[in-house]
């Protein structure tokens, strides 16, 4: 089977469940595994990179008033990969190519691929969609073993917080500027990681806070998460703002508990590593808890003196803009 992914969160499942082999095509965003650079780039990203957080915003809301696609897919590169499948997302219009950007360019094909378009709200959704996935490619067994060992996390972690009766009140920053907050299976993760959303609702899309909205809700703990960005990339756009003197009247800024988290890899992408995203929010949240290496380095104190640090770093990428969450 041949098989393009337009989407990481998708990317990652195939790899996770071993089709290494089949997939043949992915989009510009797909980074992990490692392995996937050497696919063919079937969709770029309309939104250019260099851009500041408020542009990238400004640019998202244009696109998508004049109801145009954020995405390119490149018709001749899909038509010469000549896939079997092709994984896209009907979740987001400015996360991912969607399934009408796809049937544009799949009107002119004589053998059209099957399509599955996945759509999830919360982490039951996507532990469905990684099954949706293994039916469509014969992996069933794949994917038994590997739900299987996300909820013994699940568990596992359940089990120490079991212990722990406190619960920090927590805000998710899904995006700096505007602040929005983390939605869909985000809340989820952060009641499973024994904290209190002070914000987010189960299921619903992310959404516009204010700042006089974000200082009374007086958060003990703040995550900041943008879409797509890496640990650093987020710590170093959080320390260049200029914020108003209310700010540090929060409590979680008051006492040092403002966090910088890997949203790139554990929180934006609905796939597999969702679960190490649950432990290392935990492990932000109780310190005292024990996870694995990688979900106790997902993260990175974000206190120090904003003045500092440059918004426009080389290092950051602000081309990934997604009100997915």
């Amino acid at each position: 089977m041949r098989i393009v992914s337009l989407l990481p969160s998708a990317t990652e499942i195939l790899f996770s469940l071993g089709l290494d082999a089949e997939v043949v095509g992915v989009s510009y965003d797909c980074d992990f595994p490692p392995q996937v650079s050497r696919r063919r780039v079937v969709v770029e990203s309309r939104v250019p990179p260099g851009l500041t957080s408020l542009e990238i915003d400004r640019q998202v809301r244009e696109y998508v008033e004049r109801g145009e696609s954020l995405y390119t897919v490149n018709a001749d590169a899909l038509k010469h990969l000549a896939p079997d499948l092709v994984v896209t997302q009907d979740l987001c219009l400015v996360c991912a190519a969607s399934p009408d950007d796809l049937a544009t360019v799949l009107a002119n094909f004589e053998n059209r691929p099957k399509v599955l378009s996945l759509n999830p709200r919360n982490l039951a959704d996507v532990w469905d969609d990684i099954s949706s996935v293994a039916r469509e490619t014969s992996r069933e067994d794949a994917a038994e073993k590997l739900l299987a060992e996300i909820h013994r996390r699940l568990h596992a972690l359940e089990c120490q917080l079991e212990k722990i009766s406190r619960r920090p009140r927590v805000a998710f920053l899904e995006w700096l500027d505007p602040f929005y907050i983390g939605g869909h299976w985000v809340p989820e993760m952060i009641a499973l990681a024994g904290g209190d959303d002070v914000f987010g609702r189960v299921g619903a899309p992310s959404f516009r806070v204010e700042l006089k909205d974000f200082v009374a809700a007086a958060p003990d703990v703040i995550v900041i998460a943008p879409c797509g960005y890496g640990a650093g990339q987020a710590r170093n756009e959080y320390c260049a703002m200029t914020l108003a003197s209310e700010w540090d009247t929060i409590p979680a800024v008051r006492d040092g508990r403002v966090y910088a988290f890997e949203a790139n890899s554990y929180a934006s992408r609905p796939g597999p590593r969702l679960v190490t995203g649950v432990e290392a929010l935990a492990k932000i949240f109780h310190p005292e808890i024990v996870v694995e290496d990688e979900a106790a380095r997902a993260f990175e104190i974000a206190n120090a003196p904003r003045e500092s640090y440059r918004a426009n770093s080389p290092t950051l990428d602000r081309s990934r803009r997604a009100h997915i969450l």
